[in-house]
């Protein structure tokens, strides 16, 4: 029930823009102004007196899915109520005031419906699949579980240790345990720092009393978005939120906003050695930008180029990447992959990679040698291939009424309307590679990473070391 992840979603060109043009796109996207019109499945946005928007998008489908998107993650936490959002979530299937919790997993089965949910560092998700014919009971459960669950006493006990176990669950993990570092390294003394689950110091002592007051301060319906997408009539998605969510009072809400703050990035070093582990496992980055930054679609580019591979991949020494070629024929690592994780205002674009303690400072030195040929010296087909593989990835994951649901809902928080695809392909599809060396000359060139790694970190470099490779000095 943990985060997911996150990136934009895009088509085919339409019509060629300059890259001055092409920011001025991403100026509409935030006036909410639509850039390109084109026969695709609309998505209608409706706004409530109470400043619910409803998004959705009718593609006439007998399934549907249906869901709250909520602007409040642990990034809204301190240190003292870290993990609240997390377990509130937990919270939300365990009895409502209408509804035990048998009842609610029985008329959810009876259904023949799904009901999920999960929480990221800046937003807290509810959804259901269903039949299209059972939207208004889908919607009704939502509403029910998210304003009227008893948070009772002996149910608050029981997740309490459902948590706790899950956390003994993620540190077994080690790719979460270095993306926590990361975080917590690259972010040190602010929220985004804090893990998701929080401490467990935390979870052992959160009350009902810390739920509610969780509820009340972040639960309003000016941060919130209903979206669906499959088979919906969006008039009458709107009719059942203004039965189930809506109120007669808008002014209650005019006061509230998202009122997170900035959080800085810290170049720096965290490591955890471990001998008794068989392989190391670093998360390397730089700060990257956020949702709305006109640099985020040539970085999401970038991250293409240094790609994703494991050893048991078919694809290895002739494979038209040249890290993947390099880590294959000298054996270097076990994995890598890179990412490119976006919040509202900042990100981490870097590389997470698998090796062994013999290979650890030379995986390192030819990941830091790839970042700095990517800021000096790119070719016409790296790009081209880079931007076709992106938009082909980000068709994929729209395959199905929940992951475009979504993206609806994901995108209505961080841009205030949903981006035709069609709009975001034309942006990525201008990209030349003057940009994408730019933009790594922008944020990784001479930067300041911050680096996390767990398990035998014998040979792992030292931070001045990896520090002074972030440029090259050319003879």
């Amino acid at each position: 029930m943990l985060a997911s992840k996150a990136v934009g979603h895009l088509s085919r060109t339409l019509r060629k823009c300059t890259l001055s043009q092409n920011k001025g796109i991403l100026k509409r996207f935030q006036s909410g102004q639509p850039a390109v019109h084109v026969n695709t499945p609309e998505t209608r946005v409706t706004k409530l007196a109470n400043g619910l928007r409803v998004a959705s998008e009718d593609s006439g489908l007998s399934t549907c899915t249906v869901g709250l998107w909520i602007d409040a993650g642990s990034r809204y936490e301190h240190n003292n109520n870290n993990g609240t959002a997390h377990f509130l979530e937990h919270m939300a299937f365990k009895g409502t005031q209408n509804r035990s919790q048998l009842d609610l997993e029985m008329e959810v089965e009876n259904m023949g419906a799904h009901l999920n949910a999960y929480t990221s560092r800046e937003q807290t998700v509810y959804y259901a699949k269903a039949f299209s014919k059972d939207l208004p009971r889908a919607v009704e459960i939502l509403a029910d579980i998210i304003q009227n669950s008893t948070l009772g006493e002996a149910e608050i006990e029981r997740e309490r240790g459902v948590i706790l176990r899950e956390m003994e669950e993620i540190e077994q993990n080690q790719q979460e345990v270095v993306f926590d570092y990361l975080h917590a390294t690259a972010y040190q003394g602010t929220p985004l720092g804090l893990t998701i689950l929080g401490p467990s110091e935390n979870i052992k002592r959160i009350n009902r009393e810390d739920l509610l007051t969780y509820i009340k301060t972040h639960y309003n319906p000016s941060r919130m978005v209903l979206a669906a997408a499959g088979g919906v009539d969006h008039d009458k998605l709107v009719d059942l939120a203004k039965q189930f969510f809506g109120t007669t009072v808008s002014q209650d809400q005019s006061h509230v906003t998202a009122g997170f703050a900035p959080c800085t990035f810290t170049g720096s070093d965290i490591r955890h050695r471990n001998d008794n582990m068989p392989y190391v496992h670093v998360a390397m980055a730089v700060e990257g930008v956020g949702w709305q930054h006109p640099d985020t679609m040539v970085l999401m580019i970038a991250n293409q180029i240094i790609g994703t591979w494991d050893r048991s991949s078919v694809n290895g020494s002739h494979f038209p990447n040249p890290l993947v070629r390099r880590m294959a024929n000298e054996g270097l690592c076990v994995s890598f992959q890179s990412f490119n994780t976006l919040y509202m205002d900042t990100g981490l674009w870097g590389i997470y990679y698998v090796t062994d303690n013999d290979h650890l400072g030379d995986c390192t030195l030819r990941v830091q040698d790839e970042w700095i040929r990517l800021c000096t010296n790119l070719t016409e087909f790296e790009v081209s291939r880079a931007k076709n593989t992106l938009l082909t990835n980000m068709a994929l994951m729209l395959d199905g009424t929940t992951p475009i649901c979504e993206d609806i809902g994901r995108q209505m928080l961080c841009y205030g309307r949903r981006i035709p695809w069609p709009e975001i392909a034309q942006r990525i599809k201008q990209v030349q590679v003057s940009d994408v060396k730019r933009v790594m000359g922008k944020y990784v060139w001479d930067s300041c990473p911050a680096v996390a790694s767990i398990g035998p970190t014998e040979s792992m470099p030292d931070y001045a070391n990896i520090r002074a490779k972030m440029y090259k000095v050319f003879h």
